[in-house]
């Protein structure tokens, strides 16, 4: 099985620039950004529970990233950089750590690299159960009304959060409940040991105004590429800024 994907075929003897959006988003989500890269190969993918990846389901991390290696595969893509926000930046590090072959660097955004102490986890598995069972019942409007309301998203404007809602409840609640159950925070092991130990570039970027992120790529042993005027989700704020640094780290590689 492999996942849905819309790809845009360009210099062969480039690496090819793979993109994992968020949860509740779809393979659109990072095309303002990939679109500014005519020179490679781009594939954006939607992750399962996800746009054309709805009926897909997956139990957990590595069925994702075996999905992901299939999905690749069936491209033929055999050189890539894996570009992922949130919930992809998370799928990224984890199917990263595993070394596969063809992989020519990781950027993340705004990503967890794992929880380290089981309190953490127990409360993160009660938070995300909660969030599923409304998922699952309640009206998507109600829900990510809600959603964003959380504290990573303190900068958005009042606008911002209505557009927002406006464009994730058109999900199936049901297909974003599962993929929140399989890769919960709290289930992703703590990827911090393999990502110091990589043999592949890694870069974290993170929006200026994101200061729970911000601490997180500070802490990692990688750089940390802030965006300016961006809060958690940078390429959407400032897609043009987000792109400028992706280019200075294809430039460098």
């Amino acid at each position: 099985m492999i996942l849905h994907a819309r790809a845009e075929a360009a210099n062969a003897a480039l690496p090819w620039l793979v993109f994992l959006h968020g949860f509740s988003g779809d393979h659109r989500e990072w095309q303002p950004v990939g679109e500014q890269f005519r020179d490679h190969s781009r594939l954006y993918i939607d992750l399962p529970g996800h746009g054309g990846s709805a009926d897909i389901t997956a139990a957990d991390f590595a069925q994702v990233s075996a999905l992901l290696r299939n999905t690749l595969l069936s491209y033929n893509i055999l050189k890539y950089w894996l570009i992922g926000y949130s919930l992809g930046g998370r799928l990224g590090m984890y199917h990263a750590c595993a070394q596969p072959p063809g992989l020519a660097g990781l950027i993340v955004e705004g990503a967890h690299p794992g929880l380290t102490d089981a309190a953490a986890r127990r409360q993160r598995a009660e938070n995300d159960a909660r969030w599923a069972a409304r998922f699952r019942h309640e009206s998507l409007e109600d829900v990510f009304t809600d959603w964003y309301q959380q504290p990573v998203f303190a900068s958005l404007s009042a606008e911002q959060r209505r557009a927002l809602v406006a464009l994730r409840q058109h999900n199936s609640g049901t297909a974003l409940a599962a993929m929140l159950d399989a890769t919960s925070l709290s289930r992703q092991p703590d990827l911090r040991a393999a990502l110091n130990e990589r043999p592949f570039p890694f870069y974290y970027l993170c929006g200026e105004h994101d200061a729970k992120f911000r601490a997180i790529g500070d802490a990692l042993a990688a750089p940390c590429l802030l965006i300016a005027d961006a809060g958690h989700n940078a390429h959407r704020e400032n897609p043009a800024a987000v792109a400028a640094r992706l280019a200075h780290i294809l430039r460098l590689h």
